[in-house]
């Protein structure tokens, strides 16, 4: 064999990071986050050691879906710029590989997790799992364009996996939570396909933009922040929420409002002249968004601990 065909077996063989590419790990950080948050504000205490287990698997779990998703999308994930890197398609892992891969993990998560904390959260992390990879990978996303409403459920559950883990069951509260990711996702998705606009054309997934057009995408855009906001507000008045939650919702609602009215007054003209600055600015705050409602609702469960809670 000659230097130059060992080198490039060498630049083709799986790295452990490859794995963890498959995994998802942006993605998963976001499960990671919201059932930590689901977990610690129920009202049912949980001991330190099983609520890092707990977590622990949930994050396996999200991590499968990743890895599942990634071999079922292999053959688009080879035409989008933003997904040609990734372990399959730069042909670090097979197909095959990362198929095996996802079905462990999936059995391995929701096993252990019902068997260290109860067979609900089990259950329910297995039909999130179940939801992702067939529901939204497998059937919705190539088929409709309200693939990203519908399948947006599967990312919105972990909060409330992470509060069955305390409690075994479900609540109003869990519900608001679930509504809270559920209802961010489609602005957060759509404005991300107004600035890649060519990816998943040329690759034939029917998002928004592609089978509605981007104008009545950027309506859709402010329809959903609206509907959005009331919830996200809302919530600051249910048993986990508090004043400082309900300070943090107003103002970040508000500001996203002001981001999907921006959107949806700008043509295209305009939109390419900036390179899409504000569409780009809108996602990205989007996931300051996110995460600082969950912060807050985090925050609130801190300070009732030390006797400050108000609600």
């Amino acid at each position: 064999m000659s230097d130059i065909s060992y080198i490039q077996q060498q630049d083709n063989e799986a790295r452990f990071s490859d794995y963890i590419a498959l995994l998802k790990p942006r993605v998963m950080s976001l499960v990671v986050f919201t059932a930590f948050v689901g977990l610690v504000v129920a009202p049912n205490p949980v001991h330190p050691f099983v609520g890092f287990v707990a977590i622990l698997f949930i994050a396996l779990g999200g991590g499968a879906s990743g890895a599942l998703n990634m071999w079922y999308d292999a053959d688009i994930d080879r035409i989008m710029r933003r997904t040609r890197s990734r372990p399959i398609p730069a042909g670090k892992v097979s197909e095959r590989e990362a198929l095996g891969f996802g079905l462990a993990l999936s059995g391995i998560s929701c096993v252990m997790l019902a068997l260290a904390t109860n067979i609900f959260s089990g259950l329910f992390l297995a039909f999130t799992i179940f939801f992702y990879v067939v529901i939204y990978t497998m059937w919705l996303k190539r088929a409709t364009p309200q693939n990203i409403v519908i399948g947006g459920a599967a990312g919105a559950f972990p909060p409330m996996i992470g509060w069955a883990v305390a409690t075994g069951g479900i609540s109003i509260e869990s519900i608001a939570m679930f509504l809270l990711v559920f209802l961010w996702t489609p602005p957060h998705f759509w404005s991300l396909a107004l600035f890649m606009k060519s990816d998943y054309h040329e690759a034939k997934v029917p998002m928004l933009t592609v089978t509605h057009g981007r104008e009545h995408t950027r309506k859709n855009i402010l329809v959903y922040t609206l509907i959005l906001a009331p919830l996200a507000v809302g919530t600051g008045f249910t048993s986990i929420g508090g004043p400082l939650y309900l300070a943090t919702a107003i103002v970040m609602n508000a500001l996203f409002i002001k981001g999907a009215i921006e959107i949806h007054g700008r043509t295209e003209v305009q939109a390419e002249a900036d390179k899409y600055a504000v569409e780009k600015r809108f996602f990205y705050f989007s996931l300051v968004y996110l995460f600082a409602h969950f912060a807050a609702l985090l925050a609130e469960e801190g300070l009732s601990h030390i006797g400050l809670g108000v609600w």
